[in-house]
């Protein structure tokens, strides 16, 4: 059953873009940052990120698969990962409440080891440090995320 719950709460989060019904488009969010700074990215990135996803992004093992305590491992944010089928709004927001808030806000109840850095890294950083994850992303798949995230933001 818990095994369920796991696989219906990536089903939700992978169709963000229809699930998500947040107050202020992520355009306006970022609007107001400073430019996109990916060698700063990068140095959140190591600090923050890379314990868990990994120096060069490649994630845990068996990343799929829940582990003995229900969790899913950190996933790569390399092209091998789902991070690119995301839109930035939910990879902004994901980071920035931790995937069970995320999720809990929308009636989802998740057990994810994603934290939330709210209270650490401000929404500029967390752009910082998605630009440099999808910096790294070969042409053809950061086009597909860019669509995906434009999209989302014509739907507001």
């Amino acid at each position: 059953m818990r095994y369920l719950v796991v696989i219906f709460a990536v089903a939700v989060a992978a169709g963000g873009a229809w699930f998500w019904s947040g107050p202020e488009p992520f355009s306006a969010r970022a609007a107001g940052s400073a430019a996109i700074d990916i060698a700063a990215g990068e140095q959140i990135y190591v600090e923050y990120c890379a314990a868990c996803h990994g120096a060069n992004l490649e994630g845990q093992e068996n990343w799929r698969s829940p582990g003995a305590d229900g969790r899913l491992p950190a996933p790569p944010h390399d092209e091998t990962g789902h991070t690119w089928h995301h839109s930035d709004r939910l990879l902004l927001d994901y980071t920035k409440l931790g995937g069970a808030a995320l999720l809990a806000q929308k009636g989802v109840e998740f057990d994810s080891g994603m934290p939330g850095f709210a209270d650490q890294l401000t929404d500029t950083e967390i752009h910082d440090v998605l630009a440099y994850i999808k910096s790294t992303w070969p042409e053809r798949i950061q086009k597909i995320q860019a669509e995906r995230s434009k999209a989302e933001e014509q739907q507001d």
